[in-house]
């Protein structure tokens, strides 16, 4: 793939609208536009200043194609670092299709997915890092999601790997430095201020590191499984938190024989709520199955909800406890919130009953609406958003927690060699690896298959 030709790309999403807008990049991109555009004032395009927009026409020869506003970005002023020009035409998919095949005709060529911000990083206008994040912005569905891509793309997280990066590098200078001077013992790297280096590179790291599982839930949003016996109004907390009649609700037992799942927004953070079959022992081959996959989705879920039938089950409390221990030994390692249900029909001594029997329970309605409110805020107290709120870095992204995890251990080595007296070429080795993988996250360093797989995964016309 040539990055020194002019591409043509769809902007907007595919499909009719009001407008779209159409990206074009690359040397040629101002004089290809210029010789099939018509101002109203009869301005020619090529002369006018950059960050200026003009009305005009589109034409195709004898043929006007639309009326369009054209907006131009010189280089190296411009979101690629190159060239741009945007023509925002009327949202018709076959005006669309007639600009991008007249472009194509003189001489532009199909982006690539993500090839617009593959440009942008060559061309030093983003790192890597701040590349990747302009997928998970336009991918964020909550808010959370979308401030951690904002912060990331600001740069925040590449600039403190960068100190991180340099301050080693010029410690590596130094001990490298020493290897020249080997046969006269000296020192040039204050081996004290060095370890003071390594340890605040091993604290940042592993804050980064710890980040990951607060940030991976919060990008994909947190899986939540609701479970428990049949009919104990599974399906009606389903539609209750979303505020829809998502899930079927029926007095018949074993209702919802498969997993149904939907999103919804709480507090900035996404979670996923899973309404799975009731446990129980059936002979319906149908229903057993959907069982099966209730104890596939405990596993897969970050959270656990138990919901029991208060009204129905307040005769025999010590038998729902033990349910709740079972699932507990089973997934010791995954919060369980224990909901009873129904709580509305019951009068107050039930009430102190459940909560004597059961510690920890949740007193809900989902009928009614009573208890939902308490629910989302202990589902929110659950996931760890403080560093979210100081606006702290966090780690969402899979390539840089493996890349940290890997810096880390090799910064781990080094730790080691300065405590065991380890000579300067075998301390230089390890330090070079560590900001190998320092500069994978960044950018500096990068091969061309790193760089399919990064921007393979973004939209054309991005």
């Amino acid at each position: 793939m040539s990055h020194q030709d002019t591409i043509i790309a769809l902007a907007t999403p595919s499909g009719s609208g009001a407008i779209a807008v159409i990206r074009l990049s690359g040397p040629a991109a101002i004089a290809l536009v210029s010789e099939n555009f018509k101002s109203v004032s009869g301005k020619d395009l090529k002369q006018q200043a950059t960050h200026t927009i003009h009305l005009g026409h589109i034409v195709d020869g004898m043929k006007t194609l639309d009326e369009v506003l054209v907006s131009l970005f010189k280089n190296p002023k411009s979101y690629t670092g190159e060239d741009v020009v945007e023509i925002s035409c009327h949202g018709s998919t076959y005006i669309q299709q007639e600009i991008i095949q007249l472009f194509l005709r003189k001489g532009c060529r199909m982006a690539s997915p993500g090839e617009f911000t593959l440009r942008a990083f060559l061309n030093g206008k983003l790192d890597l890092s701040q590349a990747e994040a302009v997928a998970d912005l336009i991918s964020s569905d909550n808010e959370a999601a979308h401030q951690i891509a904002m912060q990331q793309m600001r740069g925040g997280f590449s600039s403190e790997i960068s100190r991180l990066r340099e301050e080693l590098m010029n410690f590596a200078s130094l001990i490298e430095l020493e290897l020249d001077f080997a046969e006269e013992d000296v020192e040039f790297a204050d081996r004290t201020q060095f370890k003071e280096l390594i340890d605040r590179i091993s604290f940042v790291l592993k804050r980064l590191i710890d980040s990951f599982a607060v940030g991976n839930v919060i990008k994909n949003g947190i899986p939540v499984a609701i479970v428990g016996e049949p009919n104990v109004g599974k399906s009606t907390l389903l539609n209750a938190l979303l505020n829809d009649e998502r899930a079927i609700v029926s007095e018949i037992a074993g209702t919802t024989r498969d997993t149904i799942e939907d999103e919804i927004s709480i507090g900035g953070i996404g979670f996923r709520f899973i309404d799975t079959a009731g446990i129980r022992e059936t002979e319906d081959v149908v229903e057993s199955i959907g069982i099966k996959k209730t104890f596939e989705k405990i596993e897969q879920s970050q959270v656990t909800i138990f919901l029991f039938d208060a009204a129905k089950q307040i005769a025999d409390l010590e038998s729902v406890r033990i349910e709740i221990e079972k699932i507990r030994n089973k997934y010791p390692q995954k919060p369980l919130l224990v909901i009873a249900n129904k709580i509305d029909v019951l009068d107050d001594m039930q009430l102190a009953e459940i909560n004597t029997t059961i510690p920890d329970v949740l007193l809900l309605s989902a009928k009614t609406g009573f208890g939902i409110e308490q629910l989302t805020e202990t589902l929110l107290n659950l996931i760890n958003t403080g560093a979210l709120r100081n606006n702290d870095t966090i780690v969402t992204n899979t390539r840089h927690y493996d890349a940290l995890i890997k810096a880390f251990e090799e910064i781990q080595k080094v730790k080691e060699g300065l405590e065991t007296g380890l000579s300067g070429d075998l301390l230089a080795i390890d330090i070079r690896q560590a900001l190998h993988h320092f500069g994978e996250i960044t950018g500096e360093i990068t091969t061309d298959d790193l760089l399919g797989n990064i921007f393979a995964n973004f939209c054309i016309g991005k």
